[in-house]
């Protein structure tokens, strides 16, 4: 028979969750259930019970290949999920797994491997035990009807106060406050920009004429602006310096003449 074949129907299959320390008197319990059923305890590990019931590890259980019982009882899950089909597929008639809920993580591995989830049902005595839940002390004392009174009249009466009794208004320190700066203060880490002699307007030197060179040209002793001036140096006006441009004369009556 395969290792990944289940002989047993999924009705026969189930979860029973069970704290560890009451799953040796859950085991008592089945097993008085059954009482002409041939009935193997499998763990992953070495265990010992205190009544005479059939106790296997996985190793010696698989390697029998010839071994079957009517009702297997799982009482851990092997960390792996491979080693489970084999191990349930040795039962004919039903199969049960005793849970502990710090092993629910090796559960969910084994289920996506027969591809559906194991029926669980509990038994009643063996279930979990709760959990006290611990509420966190609130720092806060609880105040009785009259003390909350007293506290909303204290702070009333303080309101009250504070509007009747105006507080100061509120002023800047001094070191906050800002300095009128005034023009004629002049920070002494500042230098007063001068401006470099070379730039400053020197005053112009008047222009001599020095007479005429070999050419007849007139020379002068700075700029002259040669086309502003005559030849004996004096200055054109600028009247002269415009030539006015005139149109052509054409006699109109002349023209006339001539076409008749």
């Amino acid at each position: 028979m395969s290792s990944t074949h289940i002989s047993i129907k999924p009705n026969n299959h189930k979860v029973h969750p069970c704290p560890t320390n009451k799953k040796e008197a859950l085991i008592y319990k089945l097993v008085a259930q059954y009482p002409e059923s041939d009935i193997i305890v499998v763990s992953s590990q070495d265990l010992k019970l205190s009544q005479d019931i059939t106790v296997m590890n996985d190793k010696d259980f698989i390697l029998n290949t010839e071994l079957t019982c009517d009702v297997l009882i799982s009482y851990d899950l092997p960390t792996k999920a491979a080693i489970y089909p084999a191990r349930v597929s040795k039962a004919r008639q039903q199969a049960v797994i005793l849970l502990d809920e710090s092993e629910q993580k090796n559960l969910y591995p084994i289920e996506m491997l027969l591809g559906r989830a194991i029926k669980q049902e509990l038994v009643e005595g063996f279930e979990y035990e709760k959990k006290e839940e611990i509420k966190a002390k609130s720092p806060y004392k609880k105040l009785s009807a009259d003390e909350i009174k007293d506290v909303a009249k204290k702070r009333y009466d303080a309101k009250v106060n504070r509007q009747t009794h105006k507080e100061k208004p509120y002023t800047k320190p001094d070191k906050f406050e800002k300095k009128e700066f005034k023009k004629d203060d002049k920070k002494d880490d500042k230098k007063e920009f001068k401006k470099s002699d070379k730039f400053e307007k020197k005053p112009k030197k008047p222009n001599k004429f020095l007479g005429k060179d070999e050419n007849g040209k007139a020379i002068f002793s700075g700029k002259s602006g040669e086309r502003n001036h005559r030849y004996d140096g004096t200055p054109r006006d600028k009247i002269d310096t415009v030539q006015k441009k005139t149109g052509r004369k054409i006699n109109i009556k002349s023209l006339k003449k001539s076409k008749d």
